[in-house]
């Protein structure tokens, strides 16, 4: 699956302010062979929307807010609406699916 990335850059630049986090970097989730997706319905009532935790490319545990696209059989877009480092609880739950 081809994942192309899009993104507000007026909330991209909110997103730095507030989590010190480009989306460039938040996209580099996507790679983690171990990331944990799920649907998140509390904030779902325009779109489907998604939270997916992983590592990005530095190492450091992130989580990801997000929308899913498909646009063909291959390929996606995912628009990331916001994204921060994981607490200790969500890293405690990504480390026990890791196991």
């Amino acid at each position: 699956m081809d994942y192309n990335f899009d993104w507000n850059p007026a909330k991209e630049k909110q997103n730095i302010r507030k989590h010190q986090l480009n989306f460039r970097l938040a996209s580099t989730v996507f790679r983690d062979p171990y990331q944990l997706t799920i649907y998140d319905e509390d904030h779902s009532q325009d779109e489907d929307r998604w939270i997916t935790i992983g590592l990005d490319e530095t190492g450091i545990l992130r989580v990801v807010a997000h929308t899913f696209e498909p646009t063909d059989r291959d390929s996606c877009i995912i628009r990331i609406i916001s994204a921060r480092k994981a607490t200790l609880t969500e890293a405690q739950c990504y480390q026990e699916r890791k196991i």
